[in-house]
């Protein structure tokens, strides 16, 4: 089974940096799992920063849905991040909330099966205003379960506040 660290906060919170500095102090070649879709000209750019960030001793590999499906065993990992992979969820689930959690649930319980430690990176989405349209509402809430999910089976969990790592768990 994989050793979970749970890593959230808000954004720009510092989350990325403290995950990829444990993961550099493990390993001098540590594997960094992306998440995400290019969304948009903003969004491609917010990634392009973020590989400009990580040095050459990184190995990335992209992959939007299946985690389960990578060769990821005896490895230190940062999977950044749950938000952007569940995103991806949603809208395949075309914004079905029960849908959505029992795809992320059974992608997430079939991933845990790896031997390896992982830093999971995910948002604290719920702690800011009220969501104002419906489509914000559900995937709050897909987000917020599915946080409760891994951090309730996580080893650790770390609440970064203004780049100041905050030990919960």
């Amino acid at each position: 089974m994989a050793h979970i660290h749970l890593i959230t906060g808000g954004q720009r919170s510092g989350k990325s940096s403290f995950a990829q500095r444990i993961a550099l102090e493990k390993s001098d070649r540590p594997l960094y799992i992306a998440t995400s879709r290019l969304w948009d000209d903003d969004h491609i750019q917010r990634i392009r920063r973020h590989q400009s960030d990580r040095g050459d001793q990184w190995e990335t590999i992209e992959e939007e849905i299946h985690l389960s499906t990578l060769n990821i065993d005896n490895r230190i990992v940062v999977l950044d991040c749950i938000t952007l992979w569940l995103t991806n969820i949603f809208f395949d689930s075309e914004g079905d909330v029960e849908k959505s959690l029992a795809k992320a649930k059974e992608e997430w319980n079939l991933f845990r099966k790896k031997d390896t430690e992982v830093y999971v990176i995910t948002n604290e989405i719920g702690m800011g205003g009220h969501p104002t349209n419906s489509v914000q509402i559900k995937f709050t809430d897909v987000q917020g379960w599915m946080n409760q999910h891994i951090a309730k089976e996580a080893e650790t969990v770390t609440l970064m506040v203004s780049g100041i790592p905050v030990k919960i768990k």
